[in-house]
C-alpha cells in the first residue's frame, strides 16, 4: 500500500482536471499527430513520426504519475480550521524578524506549492517549523542562506485580508 499524501481539495481538483484533459484531448492530439507523420511517408526515416511518438510516450507517463497522485491523495477539509494553530491548509500571516517585512502564505500539499502565489508546501523547512504553532509565536527556519526568524502575526483568515 503506498503512502497517503495531503492535499487540498482544490489541489486535487485541480489534477483531476489535468487528468482529464490530457486523457481526451491530449490523447486526442497526440494520436492525430502520429497519424499526421504517417502520412508523410516512410517511418524508419520520420523525425515528425519520432518527435509525435516521444510526445505520446511523455503524455501517457503524465497520465500514469496523475493517476498515481490522485490514488494516493489524502485530501483535507481545510474548512473548519480555527485561528488557534498553523495546520496543514493554513493561511499565515507572518512578520520576518529581520526586517524583511511582512509575507503570507498558504500550507499546502508538496504537489499545489507554488511560492509565487503563495502557497508553501507542507514539507518545506518553513511551513515545518510553522505547524503547530500559535498567533504570537515565533517560527525559527534554518534555512541555505542563515537563520530566518518569523512571528505569527495571524492563522486562518480569509486569503484576501
Amino acid at each position: 500500500m503506498s503512502e497517503k499524501v495531503p492535499m487540498t481539495r482544490e489541489g486535487y481538483e485541480h489534477l483531476k482536471r489535468e487528468l482529464e484533459r490530457l486523457r481526451t484531448e491530449g490523447r486526442r492530439k497526440a494520436s492525430q499527430a502520429i497519424a499526421d507523420a504517417r502520412g508523410h511517408g516512410d517511418i524508419s526515416e520520420n523525425a515528425e513520426y519520432d518527435a509525435a511518438k516521444e510526445h505520446q510516450a511523455f503524455l501517457e507517463k503524465r497520465i500514469g504519475e496523475l493517476e498515481a497522485k490522485l490514488a494516493a491523495a489524502q485530501v483535507i477539509d481545510t474548512s473548519n480550521l480555527t485561528g488557534e494553530r498553523v495546520t496543514f491548509g493554513s493561511t499565515v500571516l507572518l512578520r520576518d524578524s529581520n526586517g524583511g517585512g511582512e509575507v503570507r502564505y498558504r500550507i499546502v500539499g508538496s504537489d499545489e506549492s507554488d511560492v509565487k502565489q503563495g502557497k508553501i508546501s507542507v514539507s518545506s523547512p518553513l511551513a515545518r517549523a510553522l505547524i503547530g504553532k500559535e498567533p504570537g509565536d515565533e517560527a525559527v527556519v534554518h534555512a541555505p542562506g542563515g537563520k530566518k526568524v518569523y512571528e505569527i502575526l495571524r492563522v486562518n483568515f480569509p486569503w484576501g485580508s
